[in-house]
């Protein structure tokens, strides 16, 4: 385990607490000391859910390590039954209380309750929170709809004539970026192919429902994150194929709907059709010409950078200049996309090492997560925000998809307004003296720290024009030279300022001037 200042991902009980919290009638007993009671500020303060999270911690304090702490967890978990009664209790310990080893599936066992007790061990200093929320969901599936798996020698029931075809989406969880939103987009998509929905889990199932999964026709997963290992349990327990394709842009969602229709045994009810995406026109139109080629770096969980890729290059004309994730777990998919795209893949959890990439890069776009939004906020870099772990202004009260076609609209959205934003932003600088122009206006789409365009503010805030492209410490700018620097577009200053660095260091020179930043403009455009 290491200590960071920022991380993408939280410990694995984190993971199972965004399954629990998804769910309805399931409440969750967590061994824990006083202090992991943060976790419920994730949901309360980030996604803003009008209750707290459905988990009982036992709150064990230093003091009472040298006592019966097997003892207070039994104690836990028949006060949580007793005053919540819920269909079924999930049991397991933090990172923390693992180290004490007091076995919490084995303790709450022996108290007998009459609901199903579901143990989850999770290793939080070798596995991380999508894994603890994949490993929670597939605990549950197994245990609660294990009972109902059909003898391997019973012949596979057929479809009674006339019944819709049936799935379960599975994979949207407490806390995901934009899941609530996505299974609405991707509910009326399916029931406009005629297509009814079984059970949507973990999010707004109850056990219950957990137990009937194996009476849909096939499963639909949505994020394979949470939901692969699950869903191929399914497959092999109940023969119920899977669609994997993920419809985030207007290619996958056709894909995934010619994958659908290859599932059902009639011809869709209805021709769900693509004319409320307004993408493909947009990408096609004339004020987005000039978005062609623009320079992209992605980075996020495998599943939303894999399809943030796609949708760059093949509906909106960018070039990936650096792919990468945090989702070890499916490096081998993050690898194969990032060599069709003839980049070098970054599997990291380090955000400074993601950090660095985007300084050498130096795209003209980002889309990540929270993390990348700082990072690029400080270079002055446009970014939008694709993938967890994200902020309360991404857990918006407007319906935003990011499936479906409606999906592919907020997509175009999100991702295009930064690089707009930026040309207007370019523009007021060339023309600032002009008398329709205020000489104190701040890029508006990066935030207060933004930094200042063009010389003229510099002089009004008696400092250089700021820019956060990491610098070479063994050389200095004089302070004239720094404000011509500021003139530069935004987007190609950081690369003007390591080649004028390159070009100071190569001849010697430890101050850069107005004529050494000349010299090298000089040098590097023959």
């Amino acid at each position: 385990m290491e200590l960071a200042l920022w991380t993408y991902e939280g410990p694995p009980h984190i993971g199972a607490m965004r399954v629990a919290t998804a769910m309805e009638d399931l409440h969750y007993v967590l061994h824990a000391p006083q202090g992991d009671t943060y976790a419920d500020l994730l949901f309360t303060m980030i996604e803003r859910r009008d209750k707290r999270p459905p988990v009982t911690y036992t709150t064990f304090q230093a003091r009472d390590l040298g006592g019966d702490t097997a003892q207070l967890f039994k104690s836990a978990v028949r006060n949580a039954y007793e005053r919540f009664r819920p269909q079924a209790l999930l049991v397991g310990a933090s990172c923390t209380a693992e180290l004490i080893q007091d076995d919490p599936g084995g303790l709450a066992k022996a108290l007998d309750l009459p609901v199903p007790v579901i143990p989850v061990e999770l290793p939080a200093y070798q596995r991380k929170e999508n894994w603890g929320a994949a490993e929670t969901f597939y605990r549950l599936v197994r245990a609660l709809a294990g009972p109902h798996v059909p003898d391997s020698t019973a012949t596979q029931p057929k479809r009674i004539a006339g019944r819709k075809p049936s799935c379960n989406l599975l994979g949207p969880t407490a806390l995901g970026f934009r899941h609530r939103d996505d299974v609405q987009e991707v509910t009326r998509l399916l029931d406009d192919l005629g297509v009814s929905i079984n059970v949507v889990a973990p999010l707004g199932a109850t056990p219950a429902d957990l137990a009937r999964l194996g009476e849909a026709d096939f499963n639909v997963v949505l994020y394979p994150e949470v939901a692969d290992t699950a869903a191929r349990w399914l497959e092999r327990s109940f023969k119920q194929p899977r669609v994997t394709t993920v419809p985030i842009g207007v290619g996958a969602t056709r894909d995934f709907i010619a994958e659908v229709e290859s599932l059902c045994f009639e011809a869709p009810a209805a021709n769900p059709g693509e004319a409320a995406s307004r993408l493909p026109w947009y990408s096609r139109s004339v004020d987005s010409t000039y978005l062609t080629g623009k320079r992209v770096f992605i980075f996020g969980d495998a599943t939303h950078a894999i399809a943030a890729a796609r949708v760059a290059t093949e509906e909106l004309g960018f070039q990936i200049v650096g792919l990468g994730s945090y989702s070890r777990e499916f490096g081998r998919d993050l690898r194969a996309a990032a060599e069709s795209y003839g980049v070098q893949p970054l599997i990291t959890d380090d955000y400074l090492e993601v950090e660095s990439r985007i300084a050498e890069l130096q795209p003209e776009l980002v889309l990540g997560t929270q993390m990348e939004r700082h990072i690029a906020k400080r270079m002055g870099i446009g970014c939008a925000v694709i993938s967890a772990p994200v902020h309360v202004q991404d857990f918006p009260a407007r319906y935003s998809p990011q499936m479906g076609f409606e999906g592919a609209n907020v997509l175009f959205d999100s991702w295009v307004h930064p690089l707009m934003m930026g040309l207007e932003e370019h523009l007021i600088g060339m023309f600032r003296e002009d008398a329709e122009f205020g000489t104190d206006a701040r890029p508006s789409h990066l935030g207060q720290a933004a930094e200042t365009i063009g010389a003229t503010d510099a002089a009004r805030y008696g400092e250089a024009p700021r820019d956060s492209t990491p610098r070479n410490s063994e050389i200095s700018w004089a302070d004239e030279a720094e404000r011509e620097l500021g003139k530069v577009p935004f987007f190609v200053r950081g690369k003007v300022r390591r080649n004028t660095e390159r070009f100071a260091r190569d001849g010697g020179c430890a101050v850069i001037t107005l004529e050494t930043l000349y010299d090298a403009k000089a040098h590097f455009g023959r």
